[in-house]
């Protein structure tokens, strides 16, 4: 190794900058002892393991919050305005709020919690009524027409027609077509005989298939019509609902609305219902990060051993380096180059790895045989965040620069005469 090496006195200027040229070179040798070699080849492994199952799992989760979000807070309020007694002035009201950001739409709406009977039993509903003439109520219906199951949605003002969602169609064995009883929660009677509650027969037009949690309680009809049957004055709404590109912005336009509302409205988010489901999929997702990320740890530690045996297996060059005028500081930037070679290539390749696996995961599990029915038609969602890949690089490339400061601090240490003593 030494017979290799030029006169770095004299022709140091050869190979710019010397440091690199060291590192470079000590981590491409192929002598040494054979177990260091192993150490290094398992350190490298451990980083394209872990960066790219990362990249593959966290895109999994992405995509799966994604359709959680798509098929969950599409079709259930996101952000609502509400008052007991009704909102009469419900217009005055949405021009005196100020534009939230990523807002796509403010609605008015007409809810309330019901029971739906069929033919057989009676199913607990939350009934929500719009109104498709509004401006800006495509983005209410457009989810319900993607994920239409059968019928049409046919919301028309005076049919009474109702879409619901598939589990609560199965689960009271109806199809579009048939009538079933509505009986409202409000807008009771007082008579002789006792409260007398609002009800109403109802005509299935539609089903829509969510296939989330949305789908056992979902009952959407014309506003018009539930005003009617909940016995409320013309133009009179039970609140406003807000859209957003994103519902987390919802979350963010809460603390901003709540001063500015006037004494007896309440406000609303999708937290209220669904929080703890999205908060679940978030520990799951922080969780397996943490799993995994344990991976690439191991990875760095076995970095540390691997650079610790170099070395001690290239004391007596080194310190030939030191006789030759290689100042301590070159010395442990050459082992942290060293190390760092080991965690940016094993980087570089856990990204480009997974990536190749994210983008075609519905592919490689199919070509495996894998059932992916319970994914639905599109098979598992994928959602790449570059951020995120971003972070899981500069996490791996971070524990690895931190892997090698020990040993190059060790090496910085060695005395030439102490190292030379026996050679």
């Amino acid at each position: 190794m030494l017979a290799a090496l030029p006169s770095l006195s004299t022709r140091e200027h050869m190979y710019q900058p010397l440091t690199l040229f060291l590192g470079l070179r000590y981590s491409r040798a192929r002598h040494g002892q054979r177990f260091t070699r192993f150490i290094q080849r398992v350190s490298l492994v451990g980083i394209v393991v872990g960066v790219a199952a990362l990249i593959v799992v966290g895109s999994v989760m992405n995509g799966f919050e994604g359709e959680l979000k798509q098929r969950i807070l599409t079709v259930v309020p996101q952000l609502e305005i509400r008052d007991e007694q009704g909102l009469s002035d419900w217009q005055q009201v949405a021009d005196a709020l100020p534009v939230q950001q990523g807002q796509q739409a403010l609605l008015p709406e007409v809810t309330t919690a019901g029971v739906l009977q069929g033919p057989q039993q009676l199913q607990a509903v939350q009934v929500q009524g719009i109104f498709p003439n509004a401006a800006g109520a495509a983005v209410q219906l457009e989810p319900l027409q993607t994920h239409l199951n059968a019928g049409q949605l046919a919301l028309v003002e005076g049919q009474f027609n109702v879409v619901l969602g598939y589990a609560l169609a199965q689960q009271l064995n109806v199809w579009p077509g048939q009538q079933l009883r509505l009986i409202a929660a409000g807008g009771g009677i007082y008579t002789p005989l006792g409260l007398l509650p609002a009800q109403r027969l109802v005509t299935v037009s539609g089903i829509v298939r969510m296939q989330s949690e949305a789908d056992k309680h979902l009952l959407v009809m014309h506003g018009a019509d539930l005003a009617r049957i909940l016995r409320m004055a013309p133009e009179q709404v039970s609140g406003l609902r807000y859209y957003f590109a994103d519902p987390f912005q919802a979350l963010d336009a809460v603390t901003e609305l709540e001063p500015r509302l006037d004494v007896g409205l309440e406000l609303m988010s999708w937290r209220d219902s669904y929080g703890h489901l999205f908060d679940a999929v978030s520990m799951e997702k922080r969780m397996v990060n943490l799993m995994l990320g344990l991976i690439i740890a191991v990875a760095a530690f076995n970095i540390i051993s691997s650079l610790m045996m170099v070395v001690q297996d290239k004391r007596s060059d080194i310190a030939v380096l030191q006789t030759m005028g290689l100042a301590p500081f070159r010395v442990r930037r050459m082992v942290v180059l060293q190390g760092l070679v080991t965690g940016t290539l094993g980087s570089l390749v856990g990204l480009l790895l997974g990536l190749i696996v994210a983008l075609n995961m519905n592919g490689l599990l199919q070509a495996l045989g894998l059932d992916l029915s319970f994914a639905g038609p599109a098979g598992l969602p994928v959602i790449v965040d570059t951020t995120q890949v971003a972070g899981t690089v500069l996490a791996a490339l971070l524990l690895t620069f931190l892997a090698t400061l020990f040993p190059a601090w060790q090496a910085s240490r060695m005395l030439p005469a102490q190292a030379l003593r026996y050679e």
